[in-house]
């Protein structure tokens, strides 16, 4: 959370690699910082000494009370096996190729109308006028609530996320989405629509039905997992489209290249870091970890290590081999990858068919955001 590491944390973790690639902090109970490409995807496929019971890389300086309402976290994200793999085996249908075609019209309709509504002006918020609109939207649908609501939804999850160490408006924001998942829950279980609430209140699990505790936790996880990390995904990109104009240009006049492209603008400006909760006393890489400690799966950081990338602090838009772990790495990579991929790349590509050349605003001032999710949450330009 802190200013000087929001604005440029790629000059820390340069550093760190070299000079303390696991590091260690007391603050907030202590963590252990991961920053090498290698570190960051062993320790995500040793689920045995790395649970994902605590994925919340802002914590409490205090113990925390179990959430009653919650009694299972947000599954399978905060879960371990055998929670996580029937968890995660229930959603992954919501994301196969199949959906993702269709909720790719919703996307491309919904970009251009955001596009007419400031194409005229000369002039946008490439990140709270469009990027910030776009995920939001899509993931409602899924959930089958009201997309009027977005601007709320969006509240909520920055409460949580963006917010996480203001410990009224985070918890607020969690109660609030809670609370409004339940009034969906017992809706969908007297009326079932086509929407993943309404499934997920009517599946059968070892012949009994999926837990109310379980579906308000995967339903809240679909909420706040699938809104932030995208809008800054699409955020970055356009931010470094605004102050990278021959990237801009070459994309304009190669759109092929757009594939490659958004696998590069991942790797780059990966926005999620997540944590795990060491199970036992362990050692790694020498460094004495003990059961509790917290450790910070840096993904953005491993995307940008030299020793796994050529010219790694570089955006290379035809990267031919790109093993980006901007989704994560192991058993809980990210289950919502191809809706990710798919919303970022239509919002560049109706972005660019419309708005070819464009820079950011004279003056302008780009703020970022920190914590869990690190992306730009204002980017003025003109065109």
């Amino acid at each position: 959370m802190d200013p000087a590491y929001i604005e440029d944390p790629f000059t820390i973790w340069d550093k760190l690699r070299v000079t303390c690639p696991v590091a260690h902090t007391e603050r907030r109970g202590g963590a252990w910082l991961l920053t090498t490409y290698d570190d960051v995807t062993k320790a995500a496929h040793d689920i045995n000494r790395f649970s994902s019971l605590e994925v919340g890389v802002i914590g409490a300086d205090e113990e925390v009370e179990p959430d009653v309402l919650l009694p299972y976290g947000l599954p399978p994200i905060s879960s371990d096996p055998p929670l996580h793999t029937w968890t995660r085996r229930l959603l992954l249908p919501w994301f196969s190729h199949t959906r993702i075609e269709g909720y790719e019209v919703m996307t491309r309709d919904l970009s251009r109308h955001l596009i007419d509504g400031f194409i005229a002006e000369g002039h946008a918020d490439a990140a709270a006028d469009y990027a910030q609109q776009i995920p939001v939207r899509i993931i409602a649908k899924i959930l089958g609530v009201p997309a009027d609501l977005s601007d709320t939804f969006t509240g909520w999850v920055r409460d949580v996320l963006e917010f996480a160490d203001v410990k009224e408006r985070a918890k607020s924001g969690g109660d609030a989405i809670v609370g409004y998942m339940i009034e969906q829950l017992l809706l969908r279980k007297e009326h079932p629509q086509d929407d993943l609430i309404s499934e997920l209140a009517h599946t059968i699990h070892d012949g009994e039905p999926v837990d109310d505790g379980v579906v308000l936790g995967i339903a809240g996880l679909v909420l706040i997992a699938g809104i932030d990390t995208t809008w800054s995904a699409i955020g970055s990109s356009l931010w470094h489209l605004a102050t990278h104009p021959d990237d801009a240009a070459r994309l304009v006049a190669e759109p092929e290249l757009m594939d490659s492209a958004v696998e590069e603008f991942l790797r780059v400006y990966s926005p999620v870091t997540m944590a795990r909760m060491v199970t036992l006393d362990t050692e790694f890489h020498g460094c004495p970890m003990h059961k509790g400690d917290k450790v910070l799966m840096n993904f953005p950081a491993a995307n940008r290590d030299p020793e796994a990338f050529e010219r790694a602090d570089e955006v290379v838009l035809d990267r031919s081999h790109n093993r980006h772990v901007a989704f994560g790495s192991g058993i809980h990579r990210c289950a919502g990858s191809n809706l990710a991929r798919m919303e970022l790349k239509v919002a560049l590509e109706e972005w660019l068919h419309r708005i070819p050349e464009f820079h950011l605003a004279e003056g302008a001032q780009v703020t970022w955001a920190g914590g869990q999710v690190r992306g730009p949450r204002s980017v003025p330009v003109v065109f």
